[in-house]
């Protein structure tokens, strides 16, 4: 197991979480729901929460690609397999990078204005989306070229 990849799974194991938790009512690290909007979604005049299933969705979403990274750096019996983790975490790079790229283009800036999301985007979840593309990226080179 790579250190890489067990740190990547960490993260997005507490991401995961947190959105499991938001899902079920929790507020932290904000104390109400208007706070938590403005603190992690950033949507310009958005005052409420995703639903309960669209957190549930999301986590899953980031709980599974934590999961892709563990598998990056494993190689199995299956060919098929191998390839198809190997296609998963090639998206998963190139969906942290676009998602770190937005944090810089003025027309994302426009619909996640709100603060402090806009000063944490800039500062905080696109930097940290664009090393976990950078981590996946590496994840998927160690795979092909070994």
């Amino acid at each position: 197991m790579s250190t890489i990849a067990l740190t990547v799974f960490v993260i997005l194991a507490a991401i995961a979480a947190l959105h499991v938790a938001w899902a079920f009512g929790v507020r932290w690290p904000a104390h109400d729901e208007r706070g938590l909007v403005a603190l992690v979604v950033g949507a310009t005049g958005r005052t409420s929460l995703p639903s309960m299933f669209a957190c549930l969705q999301a986590a899953a979403a980031i709980f599974i690609a934590g999961v892709i990274a563990l598998m990056l750096a494993q190689s199995t019996d299956s060919r098929a397999v191998d390839a198809a983790v190997t296609v998963l975490g090639s998206f998963i790079a190139l969906v942290f990078a676009l998602r770190g790229v937005a944090a810089y283009v003025p027309a994302w800036r426009l619909r996640f204005s709100q603060q402090p999301f806009a000063t944490l985007d800039r500062y905080c979840y696109g930097p940290l989306s664009l090393l976990l593309a950078a981590a996946f990226a590496l994840l998927v080179f160690r795979r092909v070229v070994s």
